[in-house]
């Protein structure tokens, strides 16, 4: 016979356990769209402690909405050894252009990347960064209704050695540091250069060659590394993305690995 205290037992326990395991991290991702879902797999396959947190209900990020709500999403030839790694079906449309479904990526990368030990959390929302030394050292987290109500209740906290802003066009973890901290970034000016107008060829190149340390503890992928180290937005197609995501892991492995 099902108990109804039983059920919720096993979900607050179950829970609970998880997020007590997420507050001190290797590395702390903000944002799951592909970017920072890749990157979450990478880090995760080589045994790093990674948490990902996403403020809406559902993850994805721009995934699910492919270009103007049709739901593929174009992969250029670069990114083919990403989708091998996720045994991800890719459909060749022209050369050097692939199309996917992008409900079945989605699905396919949260499988591997949960089963290789990324934890997920999403309905947070990051209000602040924890500051130590010159470095970010942590996140400041809330529920998202709370910040949508603007309800009076104060937050938690956990510790990362590094920090992933995974967040898109806005760079909501990086510009949350600029405006609190005052600090100067790792970029030519020392402030955030912005996002670009759109080229898809430009944009894909500046996804990858943008991916890296914004500031000591803080990293930066996807559209979040455009808008703060200045590149064009690419549109509907994906293959940066997922490049950006490995670059961030690869970089942040070898960081936590010397340290």
């Amino acid at each position: 016979m099902l108990n109804e205290v039983t059920i919720t037992k096993a979900i607050v326990s179950t829970y609970l356990a998880k997020f007590e395991q997420a507050l001190e991290l290797d590395v702390a991702i903000v944002g799951a769209g592909p970017a920072g879902l890749v990157a979450g797999y990478y880090l995760a396959k080589a045994g790093k402690k990674v948490a990902l947190f996403e403020k809406k209900l559902a993850i994805g990020g721009g995934m699910l909405g492919g270009g103007m709500m049709f739901n593929t999403i174009v992969v250029q030839d670069d990114a083919q050894p990403i989708l091998a790694d996720l045994g991800l079906r890719a459909s060749r449309y022209a050369e050097g252009y692939h199309t996917v479904d992008a409900i079945e990526a989605l699905g396919c990368l949260v499988y591997h990347a949960t089963r290789a030990g990324l934890m997920v959390f999403n309905l947070i929302t990051i209000e602040d960064l924890v500051f130590k030394n010159g470095r970010v050292a942590g996140l400041v987290i809330n529920w998202s209704p709370v910040e949508m109500t603007g309800l009076h209740v104060d937050p938690l906290t956990l510790h990362s050695r590094s920090v992933l802003d995974a967040t898109g066009h806005g760079a909501d973890i990086v510009s949350k540091l600029v405006r609190k901290m005052g600090v100067k970034l790792l970029t030519e000016t020392g402030a955030m250069l912005g996002e670009r107008c759109m080229d898809a060829e430009l944009g894909e190149q500046h996804t990858v060659a943008n991916t890296r340390e914004a500031y000591p503890g803080l990293y930066v992928s996807g559209m979040a590394a455009n808008a703060v180290f200045g590149g064009c937005r690419m549109g509907p197609i994906f293959g940066g993305m997922f490049l950006s995501g490995r670059k961030a892991a690869q970089e942040l492995i070898a960081r936590l690995d010397a340290s």
